[in-house]
């Protein structure tokens, strides 16, 4: 029997997912615990023997992979405006598949110059300025990093009039440096990706060796992108279809780990009614944030405070506030504990909740009135997302809860929270074995194919 692997490298765990490409059909998944210390092919090998204890002896057919490992793909980005090329570079980084550690605008200050060397990413992203206009920001940055003990590679994608110069400081101080068209070229006008194309060539070029995934490259024929660029590709793929399949319509999707949350949304957000004007940058279709700060172990604490207080948690789960004071002190301590009472289940059932509450604010746009001499006028930032019809839970804690309804409906657009421009009204449908990021990988390769194992494996709830 041939069979199609598609792995996924994580900072956890990596996973393994078999695929029969001429039945249409998954196999078998499995994940074991990333082996990134040692040697990282212990545990690929691990998984693939997983997979064959499943399905019986096999010949592998082709084995392609993303990955997350280490922490993923950690980037710095600069710019002018923090409104402006500043949020333009965090879009296109987040885009990419990059974990954004830090957003610096304007000129750099001695602190933003301590806090860069303390980070030590693996990529900087230098913008500032469109087209034409302000030069001296991007410049005097330039310089700055110059001077820094810093080892990454420098993409310069700001104002083009500077950025030859920007490239010659940076290379005259030793540092490797490429440039790449602006991001906001002009006001109101985005243009992320071959600054995204580029940060991809770089992790296949410097981060996978970084990482220690070199060692695999043997076993493997690709590692092709980072894990939330397959994961973006899988969702993108699923709204949109194929010239010989139709996908399901636009979409958000939620993936809420221990120490993250990840949100996705395909849909173009535009305005809905002929009195409503867009105030911002424009929206990628296709559009990642990441929650840094949401979590449900590691940074539980940061969902107590984004969501308002202990009181608000222990209301939702019906634990006592002692009770919820030393579950979250547990969970901080050993961040892989799983629920094994009912005060912790239902603690965490409140914990995520208000986990995508916050999450899916924060990721769609809003709405404002404003009152003109022609009348009554709508201001949107960001994307409107009310039409959206699908719902997606990927993985972890929202797959293993007993209660995905409950949680999905803080996801929702409510009246108490009129200006946040959420799904109105949707079904929920659940990445229960975890296929998103090997469906992005297999999408490369055989794109119909990854399309009708989505269609097929992804459950409505």
């Amino acid at each position: 029997m041939k069979v199609y692997l598609l792995a996924d490298f994580g900072s956890t765990y990596t996973k393994l997912t078999a695929v029969d490409l001429e039945l249409s059909h998954i196999l078998a998944t499995t994940q074991c615990p990333t082996t990134v210390k040692t040697d990282i092919a212990e545990g690929l090998n691990h998984a693939t023997a997983e997979i064959e204890n499943q399905i019986g002896k096999f010949e592998i057919e082709a084995l392609h992979a993303c990955s997350s490992a280490a922490g993923g793909l950690r980037m710095v980005v600069s710019g002018l405006v923090e409104e402006l090329t500043a949020e333009a570079a965090r879009v296109a980084a987040l885009g990419a598949g990059a974990r954004v550690i830090r957003v610096f605008s304007n000129k750099m200050t001695k602190g933003d110059v301590r806090e860069l060397e303390t980070i030590q990413p693996d990529l900087f992203l230098l913008t500032g300025g469109t087209d034409g206009g302000d030069e001296q920001c991007i410049l005097a940055n330039a310089a700055t990093v110059a001077k820094l003990n810093l080892t990454c590679p420098i993409l310069i994608a700001g104002n083009c009039q500077a950025t030859d110069e920007c490239f010659e400081i940076l290379s005259a101080a030793g540092k490797e440096s490429r440039i790449c068209p602006n991001v906001l070229p002009k006001l109101g006008t985005l243009n992320i990706q071959p600054v995204q194309e580029e940060i991809r060539a770089l992790f296949l070029k410097r981060i996978i060796q970084a990482k220690g995934l070199s060692r695999v490259t043997r076993l493997l024929d690709d590692i092709m992108m980072p894990t939330p660029v397959a994961v973006l590709k899988a969702l993108t793929l699923l709204a949109h279809g194929t010239d010989k399949e139709c996908g399901i319509g636009p979409l958000m999707a939620v993936d809420l780990g221990g120490a993250t949350c990840d949100v996705y949304s395909i849909s173009a957000g535009s305005p809905k009614e002929s009195n409503t004007v867009m105030r911002g940058l424009p929206e990628p279709e296709a559009k990642r944030t990441v929650e840094g700060d949401i979590g449900m172990r590691i940074n539980a604490y940061g969902v107590v405070e984004a969501a308002g207080g202990l009181e608000r948690l222990t209301a939702m789960s019906g634990v006592s506030m002692q009770e919820t004071t030393d579950l979250l002190s547990q969970f901080s301590k050993n961040p892989s504990v799983l629920p094994e009472t009912a005060a912790m289940e239902q603690l965490d059932k409140a914990l995520a909740s208000l986990a995508l509450e916050v999450s899916t604010i924060r990721h769609a746009g809003t709405i404002s009135e404003a009152y003109t001499p022609a009348g009554l006028m709508y201001i949107q930032e960001g994307k409107d997302l009310r039409d959206i019809r699908q719902l997606l839970f990927i993985g972890g804690t929202l797959i293993r809860t007993r209660y995905p309804q409950a949680i999905a409906e803080c996801c929702r657009y409510s009246p108490a929270r009129p200006e946040s421009l959420r799904p109105e009204q949707f079904d929920l449908y659940l990445d229960k074995r975890y296929i998103l990021s090997a469906m992005g990988v297999l999408s490369e390769i055989h794109p119909n194919e990854a399309l009708r194992l989505m269609k097929k494996e992804i459950c409505f709830e």
